[in-house]
């Protein structure tokens, strides 16, 4: 379902986390999308693995198991600081350095989850992840609501990619990330859903027109987050947080035909004299009309 919602509002791709990695893949498999698909590890027992060890061995036999899925990749999704220990999250760096994929997870969500690691580490999530070795051009790292000037600097510094969720943050009331103030520094921000249980849409679409409006609402600049620069964050700013560049995000010769089109002729988008302003502000998953991954129309 996720993944037909997904087709319907023009998304080819998306990288995902949580338990029962292996549902995920066979989703994909089956709708023939793209997607980065999260090896998940946390400390407590679920109903999918007893402790992180478990975890990051399920998933990595999944992994081996889609090895031949040109269309589905990986990342090591350690959930979030306060849920992994730091010798999990060692042991998951070594592992993504010597499979070569992505590090996802969650940081600076809330200032709850950052009072708790001052509290327990001595030091906000981030200061701990440096401290680690973890922060690097291979980490996505979701929503990055709070962060200081310190904090956005070194993210900058270190090549940080960024998944910003701004309707996640609204309904979660986490907060508002400050989006202008990054892309202001060079940080790599792509746009994303988070999962339906704290969206209800996933609608990259409605996500983009949010996105856009909260930039310049919280920066009280109206010319911040451009429509221009708002399509890139969907497109190839997503495709290099995964590592897919020279894949996906762009029509060039070489790169995989990932497209879709979108039907700019309804009452409710006409006229039309800018198509990104369009894209962005005026149009909805409801004017999408198809969406190819590598060539094949889904």
């Amino acid at each position: 379902l996720a993944c037909g919602e997904m087709l319907r509002a023009g998304v080819t791709c998306f990288n995902d986390m949580y338990f029962f990695p292996e549902a995920s893949c066979s989703a994909v498999e089956q709708a023939g999308m793209r997607a980065a698909i999260g090896i998940i590890a946390i400390e407590f027992p679920t109903a999918y693995a007893s402790d992180a060890d478990d975890y990051l061995r399920k998933g990595l036999e999944v992994r081996d198991a889609y090895r031949e899925n040109a269309r589905i990749g990986f990342c090591m999704a350690p959930h979030a600081p306060y849920t992994v220990s730091d010798k999990t999250f060692e042991k998951i760096l070594t592992l993504a350095e010597q499979t070569n994929i992505p590090i996802h997870l969650h940081v600076h969500e809330t200032r709850d989850e950052i009072a708790q690691s001052v509290k327990e580490y001595g030091l906000r999530p981030l200061a701990r992840l440096q401290n680690l070795g973890l922060l690097s051009p291979s980490v996505i790292a979701a929503h990055m609501v709070h962060l200081t000037p310190d904090e956005i600097e070194l993210c900058a510094a270190q090549g940080v990619n960024i998944a910003h969720c701004p309707v996640s943050n609204l309904k979660l009331a986490s907060g508002i990330a400050p989006v202008a103030q990054l892309l202001a520094k060079g940080i790599n921000v792509g746009i994303g859903t988070d999962g339906t249980a704290s969206n209800n849409r996933l609608d990259l679409l409605n996500e983009l027109r949010i996105a856009a409006l909260l930039a310049k609402g919280a920066a009280m600049d109206a010319t911040a987050l451009p429509a221009h620069q708002a399509l890139a964050m969907a497109t190839l700013h997503g495709a290099k947080a995964l590592g897919l560049e020279n894949e996906i995000g762009s029509l060039r010769i070489g790169k995989a035909a990932d497209m879709i089109a979108v039907d700019l002729s309804s009452l409710e988008t006409s006229p039309c004299y800018d198509v990104a302003s369009h894209l962005v502000y005026a149009a909805g998953r409801e004017h999408v009309t198809h969406a190819w991954v590598a060539g094949q129309l889904l």
